[in-house]
């Protein structure tokens, strides 16, 4: 059915394409619709953090900013799904247009900037969802950030203001410290502002965990343009400091791989197959760094299911993608799963 729509929805603005493909999507879950969409994939249990996910695929943040359509993303059989990224206030983003699709490279550029209605909102689309009104076995993680116009010296306030709104209704908490797209934040993963707001939101989650009765896994999302020497220093600090887990990667500013292209000067994150090489590059190296009972998403580039065992050897324990499923649909889901089933059995075997 994808393959029927995504014509269509090439012809339209990306950004107004994302809206009306969301909107669809809930439009058809709601009408019990989804097996047109989708077919679940049989099981792949993977225990990451302590958490049992029904299969190491997920959705990455960016898609779902506000949570308003969990359910329907579930319904897909995603292992996981991420929303966000949400900040205290609602912001409206950056000017459009600030969404461009490459086909020719199979990518996407995005200077969206963290629009989102606000962290308010998306708890309580989040409450009223049936996953987690009734419980399900989707793995759901949220995505916080900082408002553009909140300085990076108080940037742990908005941080932990987001932590303790969504604590309760996450499985996971994603710290995005590493978009391109809000002046600034990427100056956050240098060692010393690292350092601090890690520590800082550490110290508040384990306050929370005492009031809830539950530890959330916490987690740091890096960009895949660290130097050498970034990685040494995040990886330094992220092990020292022992967090639940480092998603790697963000979007990229480099151009290099589509150079030539006329959108190739719009500013923004690169994100789609340009990226795999680039994001893989740096999971590796942080596997190598960072102490083994670290885990590691791989994110960046996931456009078949090679691409997604790839990611696994080069250490990652789970998987997301979200340009992938612009370009393949919701059948790059199966098809992931089935190349990590067959991954695990070779391992095995």
């Amino acid at each position: 059915m994808y393959g029927l729509a995504r014509p269509l929805l090439f012809r339209l603005d990306a950004e107004h394409a994302h809206e009306l493909a969301l909107k669809a999507l809930d439009t058809a879950w709601r009408a019990g619709l989804n097996p047109l969409l989708a077919s679940r994939p049989k099981p792949l249990p993977t225990t990451v953090m302590g958490l049992a996910f029904p299969n190491p695929v997920g959705l990455a943040a960016g898609l779902d900013k506000n949570g308003a359509c969990i359910d329907a993303l579930a319904a897909l059989g995603f292992g996981f799904v991420e929303i966000g990224t949400t900040t205290p206030r609602p912001q409206a983003g950056n000017p459009k247009p600030r969404m461009f699709r490459l086909p020719e490279h199979e990518a996407v550029i995005n200077r969206l900037g963290f629009n989102n209605e606000g962290v308010d909102a998306l708890v309580r689309n989040v409450e009223a969802s049936k996953l987690r009104r009734v419980g399900g076995d989707t793995i759901l993680g949220i995505n916080i950030g900082k408002n553009k116009d909140t300085p990076n010296e108080q940037a742990a306030a908005d941080y932990l203001h987001c932590l303790g709104r969504v604590y309760a209704l996450a499985d996971y908490v994603t710290v995005n410290i590493s978009s391109p797209n809000t002046a600034g934040l990427r100056e956050l993963q240098e060692e010393k502002a690292l350092r601090a707001l890690v520590s800082e939101i550490f110290d508040a989650r384990e306050r929370l965990a005492t009031r809830h009765g539950r530890r959330v896994p916490v987690l740091v999302k890096i960009a895949p343009d660290l130097t050498e020497d970034d990685i040494d220093a995040s990886a330094r600090v992220l092990g020292e400091l022992n967090v639940d887990g480092v998603i790697v990667s963000n979007t990229t500013v480099d151009r290099l791989a589509i150079d030539g292209h006329p959108l190739a000067k719009e500013q923004g994150g690169l994100s789609g197959k340009p990226l795999y090489g680039k994001s893989t590059a740096v999971l590796r190296r942080m596997r190598s760094r960072l102490p083994a009972h670290i885990p590691l998403v791989g994110v960046g580039g996931i456009l078949s299911g090679a691409d997604a065992a790839g990611k696994m050897t080069a250490g990652a324990q789970l998987v997301q993608f979200y340009t992938g499923l612009i370009y393949r649909g919701p059948a790059l889901i199966g098809e992931c799963v089935q190349a990590l089933r067959h991954r695990r059995d070779g391992v095995r075997g």
